[in-house]
């Protein structure tokens, strides 16, 4: 690497990056397109601000999200480049991670001239640079490790330094999360409630099982399991509502959640088998209130009415905050009498590690619910997506 590729670099950096303007941006694309020898160098320092936002607290998703909701496509795809690559490099950072690894995208396509793909590398640099630290997050213990993978202790566990673990630890988890993940594919794509009800009834209850298998094995593990924590997405529009129906799911599952209005993600804090169950629900229902919001806001329309930004957005506030009654309801009869106290004890562990995480929270009050219609139909998708109570083991 030369001083004068380090020099156009910096110049560019210097206009680009730091003046923050128009004007600079194109001058930092200029100098840079004018000299492919700087192309290199302006990868590697792609790759530490990369390294940057994960020592600030964000992870492959987070980044993509956020590139995602404040440029462009071809800026997204640039943003996985540099991931996969300094994932070359990277320290091995669990399950979790690994999952957001394989789900970037694919790489741009080529045929971009020189200014304009440099006037898109300086853009994604000046959104990394100026990503905001972030509470630091790890995968709970327990985290499953993919469909088949054998679960046991980390890496760094006493009594298992390598992270191995016997083959058949995981094989149940695995089966009961495929069937998990079956059965609420099946309730999204039918165009039956009674029978999308059912099978997000079934789901939950598998949910229920799940969760309750991890509770027991991890209280009478040598070394009791611990909370951990997920971002989950919470994309606009209506995010504040989406916010309230993915914090009354996470509720419901022994965990907690705070929502990033900014950011546009929620930090959901729990156990893993519960992380995963919050995700799952979450992610379904979601897609369930969206299509029965599309098919009553069609009949609205059929009727003369043309509001439909408000039509949505009670629709989706009335969803979220009935699914939420229902869940919190089903909350109190979830596990039998003598698995109470286990339960307890996780949940004041997760209140422990949330507080930790977030000292100071504030609630908020949902914004521009005023279309009587939409709240009527949101109430009623949300009990045909009813989701049955935890009932616990069979």
């Amino acid at each position: 690497m030369s001083s004068n590729t380090t020099s156009t670099v910096e110049r560019a950096f210097q206009a680009a990056l730091y003046d923050g303007t128009d004007s600079g941006l194109d001058a930092g694309a200029s100098l840079l397109a004018a000299d492919p020898a700087a192309d290199a160098e302006l990868a590697r320092r792609g790759g530490e601000f990369v390294a940057a936002a994960w020592r600030r607290g964000w992870q492959p998703a987070d980044v993509v999200r956020m590139v995602r909701r404040d440029l462009e496509d071809a800026h997204v795809r640039l943003a996985a480049v540099l991931i996969r690559a300094q994932a070359l490099a990277d320290r091995p950072r669990g399950p979790r991670w690994a999952a957001q690894l394989a789900a970037l995208p694919a790489a741009p396509e080529h045929g971009t001239d020189r200014f304009s793909h440099a006037t898109a590398v300086l853009e994604l640099y000046r959104l990394l640079l100026r990503l905001p630290a972030l509470e630091p997050l790890a995968d709970p213990p327990g985290t499953p490790r993919g469909p088949g993978a054998p679960r046991g202790p980390g890496p760094g566990t006493p009594g298992d330094p390598h992270g191995a673990a016997a083959p058949d630890q995981g094989r149940p988890a695995a089966r009961m999360l495929s069937r998990i993940r079956a059965l609420l594919a099946k309730a999204e794509a039918t165009g039956f409630p009674e029978e999308a009800e059912a099978l997000s009834a079934k789901a939950q209850e598998l949910m229920a099982r799940h969760s309750v298998d991890e509770a027991l094995l991890a209280a009478e593990a040598p070394a009791p399991d611990a909370p951990g924590a997920w971002r989950i997405g919470v994309e606009p529009p209506y995010e504040q509502a989406k916010a309230v129906l993915l914090d009354a799911v996470a509720t419901a599952n022994h965990c907690r959640a705070v929502w990033d209005e900014s950011l546009g993600f929620s930090t959901v804090v729990g156990f893993a088998a519960d992380l995963e169950a919050v995700e799952l629900l979450y992610t379904s229902l979601l897609v369930q209130a969206t299509r029965a919001m599309a098919k009553a806001e069609a009949a609205q329309r059929a009727g003369g009415r043309k509001r439909t930004k408000t039509f949505r957005q009670s629709f989706l506030a009335a969803y979220a905050h009935r699914v939420g009654d229902r869940l919190t309801a089903a909350a109190a009869t979830q596990a039998a009498p003598d698995l109470l106290p286990v339960l307890a004890t996780r949940e004041v562990a997760v209140s422990e590690h949330l507080e930790r995480m977030f000292p100071r929270t504030t609630s908020t009050r949902l914004r521009g619910v005023s279309d009587a219609a939409g709240w009527t139909e949101g109430r009623r998708a949300a009990d045909r997506a009813q989701v049955a109570a935890r009932t616990g083991l069979e």
